[in-house]
């Protein structure tokens, strides 16, 4: 994965500002039920035709890759850290895009939420997610829209910890193709439908 190099993607100039667009979990713990949302990222990624496009920032500690659509740029970021404290990469992208709190996405695993169960929240408290209780912090803002993906509550004697930190299950991973293109195209038709430059169409037309 190559380093970012200043404004390497020279159409830039030409769009306009999308937001950023972040899939919160743990870097070294992919493919884990907590880290469905940089799932998301990679899926939304592949959507926006930037699949190959990921690299590494040093500046903000992720991975980033820049899309087009429909004339805006979005920032697409995969925070290098322990879910605890990914608000810091956040904060530090939003810094480098010149993003306000309410220009990003997060995006992130709901335990209250059965798999396959999506949903998109206008800011509010962190409810018990420390992604989202970190980005909170790193930002001084809770307005923060978040799209919430359900993974279910462990059964039985499991603890949430270890459920959160496992991997799906091969029944779930069954599903979950389908679960993270529905994320993804929720996702980019509410970034759309809220964000499309005059003139463009947007949810309702």
């Amino acid at each position: 994965m190559r380093p970012v190099e200043g404004s390497w993607w020279p159409l830039r100039a030409l769009l306009t500002p999308g937001g950023q667009v972040a899939g919160l979990g743990n870097y070294g713990l992919r493919g884990t039920r907590h880290s469905v949302g940089m799932a998301v990222l990679d899926r939304l990624a592949w959507q926006l035709a930037v699949a190959e496009g990921w690299r590494a920032d040093r500046r903000c500690c992720a991975d980033v890759a820049l899309a087009a659509a429909r004339g805006l740029e979005l920032v697409l970021l995969k925070p290098r850290r322990l879910m605890n404290i990914n608000g810091l990469s956040v904060a530090s992208a939003a810094e480098i895009y010149n993003l306000r709190p309410e220009d990003i996405y997060l995006v992130h695993d709901d335990l209250d939420k059965a798999l396959g169960q999506v949903a998109i929240k206008l800011g509010g408290s962190a409810r018990g997610h420390n992604g989202v209780r970190s980005c909170i912090s790193a930002l001084h803002s809770s307005e923060m829209t978040r799209l919430r993906v359900g993974i279910g509550r462990p059964e039985g004697e499991v603890t949430v910890s270890s459920y959160v930190l496992a991997p799906f299950s091969a029944g779930e991973r069954e599903r979950l193709e389908q679960v993270l293109a529905q994320a993804a195209t929720l996702l980019l038709e509410h970034i759309l439908g809220r964000r499309a430059p005059a003139g463009e169409p947007g949810d309702g037309d």
